[in-house]
């Protein structure tokens, strides 16, 4: 399975009145590496919404196991998880790098849709793509 791996400095603004990571900054990231696994794929998502296409988020989960804190430097680890006709599902592992602690995981499931808001089957060029990322 090919995985992207990207990395974040937690900056002041990320984090609570506690100085830990607030909880929904962690969705970003998830957004951060799932965009990262795109490019790396060659199939940034700028070029699926050039055809008309978005792969918006109907669900979430996450998992939270430790904290992250202002200036720790965290790895999202992306992988696609599942690819149906027209939804995908990436799975992230969030850690802190410098002792490689897992601290949230998460899934998002997207829905394959066109310009007029649509769902449609995602185009086999692009599956293709995909599900070859998930062999590897």
């Amino acid at each position: 399975m090919k995985q992207n791996v990207c990395f974040y400095r937690v900056i002041y603004g990320d984090t609570d009145q506690m100085g830990v990571v607030y909880y929904a900054n962690y969705l970003r990231w998830f957004e951060m590496g799932r965009t990262e696994l795109l490019r790396q794929l060659g199939t940034p998502y700028s070029s699926i919404e050039e055809r008309g296409l978005f792969f918006p988020v109907t669900e979430v989960s996450s998992r939270y196991l430790k904290s992250a804190r202002f200036d720790d430097e965290i790895a999202v680890e992306t992988i696609i998880q599942e690819l149906g006709r027209a939804t995908i599902v990436f799975a992230y592992r969030i850690l802190r790098k410098v002792d490689d602690v897992l601290l949230v995981e998460g899934l998002t499931r997207h829905a394959c849709l066109d310009a007029d808001g649509k769902v449609v089957r995602i185009p086999r060029d692009i599956e293709q793509v995909l599900r070859a990322s998930m062999a590897d």
